[in-house]
């Protein structure tokens, strides 16, 4: 049947319209998150294909920023990446460290504050004086920005976990260097849905 015609039946079935209104209300009470469009500031399309709070495994974050190529066919292991294209530093965050799978000097300290607060650990060579450390404290006035990904743990039940995105974020303050302690504000706030999967107090 044409989808024209469908749309015909279904518009004619005032009962069975009237039962899907209710199906969709009740089904959107069950849902215990949806995915929002992240927020870009530009026109569409976005230039990166993810939603906030969206779950992603590592190489479909870097397919979406088009680093997957014949030269890279897989994504590294690396914490941290910078996209010159669209001018983002990017952050994959897991809570839970394993000696197994972390060694000493990357078992950072990165935990949710707060619903709209993260604090998150650079990698341990990072001075505040380098390149890359004034880039996190003065992104905003040099036009990048900051996304954060993260995950309770690496795996569970002998499964890799995705990352859970949560969106832009927006330097507050930090301490020390090597590694640099940040906190990052969220432009929204972590959904009540990851409150205990991220282990926030609140």
């Amino acid at each position: 049947m044409p989808l024209a015609e469908a749309l015909v039946r279904l518009w004619a079935a005032a009962d069975l319209r009237a039962e899907l209104v209710e199906l969709f209300a009740l089904l959107l009470e069950r849902t215990d998150h949806l995915v929002a469009p992240l927020d870009w500031g530009r026109a569409d399309p976005p230039p990166i294909p993810l939603k906030l709070h969206g779950r992603y495994a590592r190489a479909e974050v870097f397919a979406a920023f088009g680093l997957l190529n014949e030269a890279r066919p897989f994504p590294g292991r690396e914490g941290v990446f910078f996209d010159e294209a669209t001018q983002c530093d990017v952050f994959f965050i897991t809570l839970k460290k394993s000696e197994r799978l972390f060694s000493p000097t990357t078992r950072y300290n990165d935990v949710a504050i707060s619903p709209w607060e993260f604090h998150w650990e650079s990698q341990s060579l990072t001075r505040e004086a380098s390149s890359t450390g004034q880039r996190y404290i003065h992104h905003a006035e040099r036009g990048s920005r900051v996304m954060l990904f993260v995950r309770e743990e690496s795996k569970r039940g002998g499964v890799t976990l995705p990352f859970l995105c949560l969106g832009f974020a927006d330097y507050v303050s930090h301490e020390g260097e090597r590694p640099m302690a940040i906190r990052w504000r969220l432009h929204r706030a972590i959904p009540a849905a990851f409150v205990p999967e991220l282990a926030l107090a609140v």
